[in-house]
């Protein structure tokens, strides 16, 4: 085994690392926002809301995420040059990366399956505890933010930490469209370097830490947030 490539290639190495977790970060914070109104939308009572976020769901957990990448990087990366003025925008140095569409792809993708998730944990608390709270005259938003909310989300953090981890593992498909993730910097150093095994094993060193972290994060959470009974 030949790992004297480390130090010549540390900053790629680095450079892909956090490429990694800043996708995870994006897409895990962002993607939970996003999931919490596709829940409450689908366990509301409005008929059009309810089918639009469980038909936002049904499309991103039913089709493979490489496809949706591929949509919306060579779809809508194809006419966003176009929009009058973008390219002049500030934000023009953010959307034309390929970064920007991959954040965006496993973003809407997370939120699809945690969407579910949260519904199903919200449907699971106690309607004792709501039908309490509507006695002593709480508003239907005070019970979603103070009772409703932070109850299902007690209830799913188990599974929460399950799809965090999936999430992790999905990041390497980002190497699709140009992003020099840690993967993508192990297939480069494999290029150069002609060694097969080792920039493999370096990145699953990384993942394998980087999921057990993710778990014992989960698990101080899950002890740290008293459950009612």
């Amino acid at each position: 085994m030949d790992f004297s490539w480390i130090f010549p290639y540390r900053d790629l190495i680095l450079q892909g690392a956090f490429l990694t977790c800043l996708l995870l970060v994006i897409s895990v914070t962002c993607g939970f926002g996003l999931a919490i109104f596709l829940a409450i939308a689908q366990v509301g009572k409005s008929p059009g809301a309810r089918w639009l976020a469980k038909g936002y769901c049904t499309f991103f957990r039913g089709t493979p995420l490489l496809i949706q990448l591929w949509l919306i990087y060579y779809g809508l990366g194809t006419y966003l040059p176009y929009v009058p003025g973008l390219r002049t925008s500030f934000l023009w140095p953010i959307l034309r990366e390929g970064l920007f569409f991959a954040a965006f792809a496993l973003t809407l993708n997370f939120a699809a399956y945690q969407g579910e998730i949260l519904r199903g944990a919200m449907l699971a608390v106690p309607k004792g505890e709501l039908e309490a709270a509507r006695a002593v005259g709480m508003s239907p938003a005070t019970i979603l933010r103070r009772i409703w909310l932070p109850r299902a989300i007690r209830i799913g953090l188990p599974t929460f930490a399950g799809e965090v981890v999936l999430q992790l593992k999905a990041t390497p498909i980002v190497f699709s469209v140009t992003v020099m993730d840690l993967y993508g910097a192990a297939y480069k150093i494999r290029q150069d370097t002609l060694l097969v095994y080792e920039p493999l094993l370096l990145v699953t060193l990384f993942y394998v830490g980087l999921t057990f972290l993710i778990t014992r994060a989960f698990q101080k959470l899950e002890n740290a947030v008293p459950t009612r009974r």
